[in-house]
């Protein structure tokens, strides 16, 4: 799974660059591997896939916006496992109610300041956990809406990334990510409508006009999720959540544009067929 940085880069090639896109593609090849091997299995081992990765989310967060206290990080680490088990249990009113009361406990335990950023937190792994469980829970879409999601994301993170080099142009958002261009927007949306089409067309019968439109979307939220991230960190003074993950930084870097995607698309299957999200976000009449 590509990381945050690899969205329409425009910036010109840096000594020692290469060496970085290497531990970049690196990474990304055993990320995406695992995440897909955890999409295929299903069941409980996707669960805990995605508990861990919002468990990591969680702790980069609250070392953000809380300094670290362990109290912040046990609590939340703690309804996040609870939401995981709410979650793989199919309990999804009891899931938004773990969110919420973990949210609360956060929000307690943070100083004055810090309290709506600290159940903020809570909200925000706990997204990468429920949104893929809520959808991959669907036996017949299921796997074929996260595959899809895989391919709207990494698609608009990689041709993002190498658009935005090879032309450059205007500044995305300057005040907030300096380095992301509109060439490099335009061209990872434009890759995310192929790929989601690409992947739906592969997994069967289905209206691809009304799942372009939706890869489209996506990758728009991707984007802007890639760009909240950065602005929380800019907020903070933070460069990089961590280092866990070689040429990439942390895991809040590394999912940030799913995160948001996945959260979408989770409302949208949910709006469509409440009772099989993934059904409701490919399965349209046209």
């Amino acid at each position: 799974m590509p990381g945050r940085d690899a969205v329409n880069d425009g910036a010109p090639t840096a000594p020692g660059s290469r060496s970085e896109l290497g531990k970049r593609f690196a990474s990304g090849i055993a990320m995406a591997a695992l995440a897909i091997g955890a999409a295929v299995l299903g069941g409980w081992p996707f669960v805990l896939f995605w508990t861990a990765a919002a468990l990591g989310v969680f702790w980069e967060w609250s070392a953000i916006v809380a300094e670290g206290a362990i109290a912040v990080r046990l609590t939340g680490a703690a309804a996040l496992v609870m939401l995981a088990l709410a979650a793989g249990a199919g309990q999804l009113v009891i899931a938004l109610a773990v969110v919420a009361a973990g949210a609360a406990a956060v929000a307690v335990l943070c100083a004055p300041l810090r309290r709506v950023w600290g159940a903020a937190g809570v909200v925000y792994a706990g997204t990468v956990l429920l949104a893929p469980v809520v959808l991959r829970r669907d036996r017949e879409f299921g796997l074929a809406a996260i595959l899809f999601l895989f391919a709207v994301v990494w698609a608009t993170d990689i041709l993002g990334y190498f658009i935005g080099r090879a032309i450059g142009g205007p500044k995305l958002a300057p005040q907030i990510s300096p380095k992301k261009t509109w060439s490099g927007a335009c061209g990872g949306a434009l890759g995310a409508l192929a790929a989601g089409v690409a992947v739906v067309h592969a997994a069967g019968d289905a209206a691809l006009v009304p799942v372009a439109c939706i890869a489209l979307v996506l990758s728009i939220v991707s984007q802007a999720g890639d760009l909240f991230e950065s602005s929380v960190k800019r907020r903070f003074g933070v460069k990089d959540t961590s280092r866990v993950i070689p040429g990439h930084g942390g895991l809040m870097d590394r999912l940030d544009g799913f995160l948001a995607a996945t959260g979408m698309a989770a409302l949208i299957g949910l709006a469509h067929d409440p009772d099989a999200p993934a059904h409701g976000l490919l399965s349209w009449e046209w």
